[in-house]
Order: structure tokens, then C-alpha cells, then sequence
């Protein structure tokens, strides 16, 4: 199993190491320290040897941070874990809805007097600290580079991944790395810039047609990269990890032991472009004047696929497909009470392992039954385990990490009979799901342009969900990408060729979750006879098919046009899906597929 269920931290263990910490404070003269989330590579994904927020606090969120004061510890967290954290930590740590309250805002009240915050300078972007420096300009609050305080009390945390790095073939690739290279290095050229600093580890597998296994259920490596202007990379990755990559890599392409960076970067001439929002404080203090905020000279390149990336995602999306329908299949013939959330999980790891492209699954799969469906990001345990139950709703939000694309779905399942509540919020979801799929919007719009359409049905009912319409995903590389997305948040243009997921949800909290998942592209929109001719459009391509509960659609609150999308998606399921499924699975498609 690419997945576990082991409880990974307890909320008993929370306390003794928040006094440890305290007492490293104290002796540091210390006010307060902040622990994020986060790595040197400023990534969403960590690994072990990075989770200190969850070691210290027993929140295992993907994203917030704890900041450590002497008599209150405030772990910040954003509406997706605003139920979980409530399950994972200890009294003595203090849930703060962030970013509602701002970090600087509750420094005042918690810090009147002021006093000296303590921050380990490789763990914070140069654009958070340099926010949070104005923010509490005449506070009497003070920033204090310091060492990680919590790492040394952590006395048997893991050492460093060192994880083998492969070639990622150009079939699948779309670009040569040199190519890619020389494209980026002219317009750093023609913006006066000398060099880039890429520190993000998905960006680095992008540039140079690589992937790694640092990180757990993400194809990527640790290191640090400097791209010339002249295309040249220097590349601070332990050598071990690029055994057999020298002629992949190329002769501009320099291997560096990672103790190397800071001072390579210091000797960097001429302006040095750098993205404040990932490059670590410590890093941009070694380029000082010389440091531009340029933004990562990957970022959108890598969101822009090509045609190879595209379609090996397609194709990656249709063998997905047919392993969740197999689980769907099977799941509808077991009797209510007989199956627990593991079950359900093992089970579809067993469908997706038939495929031997599959290298890991995308992500912990979510599989929550009942009030654990309400739980966002809810992770099943052996402690946690539930049997689905009549009645229950279960969110199965799941993906693969295949040789040609990642995958994302989530499709919310009746078990046995549901009520008449959740079936009315289920078709409420699934309207603006369809209506995000049926939209067609006019080049130069961001995601917090069009987000709205995704949850006008919910909003009608005076309803909401508290996380981002969708997220990027990568072309066999992280599942979340960014930086496009369907955000309120994203000021990122959509074009063509970037690849989002479409997940609207309603989740009630101690009782029921839903929601629906779909990943689509960018693409140019069709010419329409009622077009303007000088106004250029873009839509959605559909990636990800998988038929959608009928049994929890009411379908007297759809309209015409709804009900259209829906049937011709499904026939879409069943001509793509069906004939890679076993004869048993095809039967339960070609029902799970009628027309409304």
C-alpha cells in the first residue's frame, strides 16, 4: 500500500514539546517563535524530516503555521481545516481562523508591550517577513533571525530524503530541458536580469526534464537551482541522487553540493531574479541589492502544458477513470454496515495498481463517511475507521501519480438511501460544478473573475463552502500547482493549456459532506454564429470521467440545460470508460450512465 493508516501524531504529545519549545525560547531570550508549515523549498508538500508544525502541534493540515508565545500558542489555519484542527490539537494550543485574523493583528493583542520574535530565516519566504515587518512597524515587535528552535528538541526526527532522480522522457515532456532552458534565459536577458534563483522543487523538475521522490505522493527532488542568462544551470542536489543523469542533464547543466548554494548565490553578478513569494529570507539577504522580484521564471511556463502534456494527461485520466469506476462498481453491490472507509480505500489503491504506469497515489486518498465527510481534508485512521452506515453520504477524493499525469477526483456516493436535505445540497454542488464545465469567458479573466459561477446555486440557498473552487495540477508532478486557480484570491490570467480542478462542495459539520471533482483545461473557446468576431473566448475541456451519483440528484431542481450537460457527460463516461472495465463493471456503468 501506497497508503497508511497509522495516527501520525497525537494530540497528547503537543504539550510536552510546546514547554520544550518555550524553554528553548526562554534561553535564546526570546518572546516568541513562529514554526510554519513550510520547508527551505517554500513547497506546499514536506517531508518528514520538515513536519514540525505537526510534530509540535498535531495538526497535520497541508498549509498554516503556529506562532509560540510564552503563555499562548495560536495555530493558524484556513477555513478547510478549521473542523479538523479541533480533533488534532491539544488546549493548550489556540485555533486562530487565519487569514479572518492577520498573523500581525493578534502579534499586538497577544504582544502589547512588544518584545522579540524569533524565525528560522530559510523557513520564511523574503515576502512574508518583509509584510510582517511593516505590518508591525511601531509595535516595538522585533524579528530576530534565529536557529530552529524546534529542531533542536527533536531529538529523532528523520534525516533528509535522498531519494533517486530519473529522466522524464521528452515523449511525455513535450520540450527538451535544453530548449527550455534557452527560452527562459531570453527573457531573463531581455529583462536585464543576469540570473534566476528557482528554489520551488516542482519548477526545477519542470526546467530540466526530471522527477524525484523526496516527497511523499509528489514526484519531485530537494535542491536549489541558479538559471544564467546565458542558459546555463547550476544544480545544488546531492550527487547521489543523479546517478546515471549526466548525459541527460547536459554540459550546462552543473551538479553542486546543496552547502554551496548560499555562497554561489553570493557571488552572483548583475540584477538576480527571484519570486518573493517562494524564495527563503535568507537567501534573498545573501543577494541584497542585486535581488529583483521577478516572480519564478517557471511557474507559468509549467502551467501553460503543452500538446504532449495534455494528452498524456488525458490518456492518464481515462485509465484513472476506468479504476474508479471498478471501485464504484464494486462498492454499489456491497450491503450497507459491511464496509469500512479503509476498505473502500485499500480497494481502490488495488484498482489503480493494476495500471503500470501508476507510480503513487497523488495524495492520502480521503475517503470520509457521515460527519467525517464534513472534515475537508479528513484523513481515514485505524482509530478513525468508520463502516459506512445507511443513510451516509461518503466523499472519495482520490488520484494517481501516472508516468503520463496526475490525477484528482472526487465523487460523493449515497449509501443506501439519503435523506432529502443532502440530496438537495448534493444537486446544488453539481449545478455549479456543470455550470464552471459549461463556461465560456473572455480572454485576460483570473480565477477570482469567473470563482463565482462555481457557487452561485449554494449562494441562492444562502449556502457556501470554505475552500477555492480549484486548484493546478501538474503534468506528473504536483497536484497542486500553481500559480493559476479558481480562487477569489488569484489574480493569475487562465490560459490556454492550464489544467485546474473543478471541486465546488457543501459540508455540514457532525453530519454529512459533499463534493463533486472534475479536472478540466484551458482551452480556446469554439467560434459561435452569435460570437463577436474580435472578442477571443476560452472554455473548458473535460479530463475526468467517472459518472456522477444519480441517486442523489433531485432532479426536479435542474434545469434543461443541466440536465443536457449531465446526460451527454455520462455517455461520455460510458463510450470512454467502458470498454477498459471488466463485463461486471460495464453493466453497473451502462445504469450508472442513463439518461436523467
Amino acid at each position: 500500500m501506497f497508503q497508511s493508516f497509522e495516527v501520525s501524531s497525537r494530540p497528547e504529545q503537543g504539550p510536552p514539546r510546546l514547554a520544550a519549545l518555550r524553554e528553548e525560547m526562554s534561553g535564546d531570550g526570546l518572546d516568541g517563535f513562529l514554526v510554519p508549515r513550510a520547508d527551505a523549498h517554500q513547497g506546499e508538500y514536506v517531508a518528514p524530516r520538515d513536519e514540525r508544525l505537526s510534530w509540535l502541534t498535531g495538526f497535520t493540515g497541508s498549509a498554516g503555521f503556529c506562532a509560540v508565545l510564552p503563555t499562548v500558542a495560536g495555530v493558524f489555519i484556513d477555513g478547510r481545516y478549521r473542523t479538523q484542527v479541533k480533533a488534532q490539537v491539544a488546549e493548550e494550543f489556540t485555533p486562530v481562523p487565519w487569514p479572518d485574523v492577520q498573523l500581525a493583528d493578534w502579534l499586538k493583542a497577544q504582544l502589547p508591550e512588544g518584545g522579540i520574535l524569533g524565525y528560522d530565516a530559510w523557513l520564511h519566504s523574503t515576502g512574508q517577513i518583509d509584510g510582517l515587518t511593516t505590518e508591525l512597524a511601531g509595535t516595538g515587535i522585533v524579528l530576530r533571525q534565529v536557529g530552529n528552535l524546534v529542531d533542536r528538541i527533536w531529538h529523532d526526527q528523520p534525516g533528509p530524503p535522498m531519494g533517486q532522480v530519473t529522466a522524464h522522457p521528452l515523449e511525455q515532456a513535450g520540450e527538451a530541458a535544453a530548449d527550455k532552458c534557452a527560452r527562459l534565459a531570453k527573457d531573463l536577458m531581455a529583462a536585464g536580469q543576469s540570473a534566476a534563483v528557482i528554489t520551488l522543487p516542482d519548477s526545477i523538475m519542470w526546467l530540466l526534464n526530471i522527477r524525484g521522490a523526496d516527497i511523499p505522493r509528489n514526484p519531485v527532488a530537494h535542491g536549489f537551482a541558479i538559471l544564467h542568462d546565458d542558459a546555463r544551470v547550476d544544480l545544488f542536489m546531492p550527487a547521489t541522487k543523479l546517478a546515471d543523469l549526466k548525459s541527460h542533464l547536459g554540459a550546462d547543466v552543473t551538479v553542486h553540493d546543496p552547502a554551496e548554494f548560499l555562497e554561489c548565490v553570493g557571488a552572483l553578478n548583475g540584477k538576480v531574479a527571484v519570486d518573493g513569494g517562494s524564495v527563503p529570507r535568507i537567501v534573498a539577504d545573501a543577494l541584497c541589492e542585486r535581488m529583483v522580484l521577478a516572480g519564478d521564471p517557471c511557474a507559468l511556463p509549467k502551467a501553460r502544458k503543452n500538446r504532449a502534456e495534455i494528452e498524456g494527461s488525458a490518456a492518464a485520466h481515462l485509465r484513472d477513470g476506468a479504476a474508479v469506476v471498478e471501485l464504484l462498481a464494486w462498492l454499489d453491490a456491497q450491503p450497507a454496515d459491511t464496509v469500512t472507509e479503509i476498505d473502500v480505500v485499500t480497494r481502490l489503491e488495488e484498482m489503480r495498481r493494476q495500471d503500470v504506469s501508476l507510480r503513487d497515489i497523488s495524495f492520502e486518498t480521503i475517503a470520509g463517511s457521515g460527519p467525517n465527510g464534513a472534515i475537508m481534508h479528513y484523513r481515514v485512521t485505524d482509530e478513525t475507521n468508520a463502516r459506512l452506515q445507511d443513510g451516509d453520504l461518503l466523499v472519495l477524493d482520490s488520484g494517481g501519480q501516472y508516468l503520463d499525469g496526475t490525477t484528482d477526483i472526487t465523487r460523493t456516493i449515497a449509501i443506501g438511501s439519503p435523506g432529502a436535505e443532502e440530496r438537495a445540497a448534493f444537486t446544488r454542488v453539481l449545478q455549479g460544478m456543470i455550470a464552471m464545465s459549461r463556461l465560456r469567458w473572455p480572454k485576460g479573466l483570473a480565477g477570482r473573475d469567473i470563482e463565482a459561477v462555481g457557487r452561485m446555486p449554494l449562494w441562492l440557498a444562502g449556502q457556501d463552502f470554505n475552500h477555492g473552487l480549484g486548484h493546478g495540477v501538474g503534468a506528473y508532478l504536483s497536484v497542486h500547482e500553481g500559480p493559476q486557480r479558481l480562487s477569489r484570491v488569484s489574480h493569475v490570467p487562465l490560459e490556454a493549456g492550464m489544467i485546474l480542478s473543478n471541486e465546488p462542495g457543501y459540508y455540514r459539520e457532525g453530519a454529512f459532506g459533499i463534493r463533486i471533482e472534475n479536472l478540466i483545461v484551458v482551452q480556446e473557446a469554439p467560434a459561435l454564429e452569435t460570437g463577436d468576431p474580435e472578442r477571443d473566448m476560452l472554455s473548458w475541456r473535460t479530463l475526468t470521467f467517472a459518472p456522477i451519483d444519480r441517486s442523489l440528484i433531485d432532479e426536479g431542481m435542474l434545469t434543461g440545460a443541466e440536465r443536457a450537460w449531465l446526460n451527454t457527460y455520462h455517455g461520455e463516461v460510458r463510450d470512454r470508460i467502458g470498454p477498459n472495465i471488466s463485463d461486471g463493471a460495464r453493466r453497473w456503468l451502462d445504469a450508472a450512465c442513463a439518461p436523467l
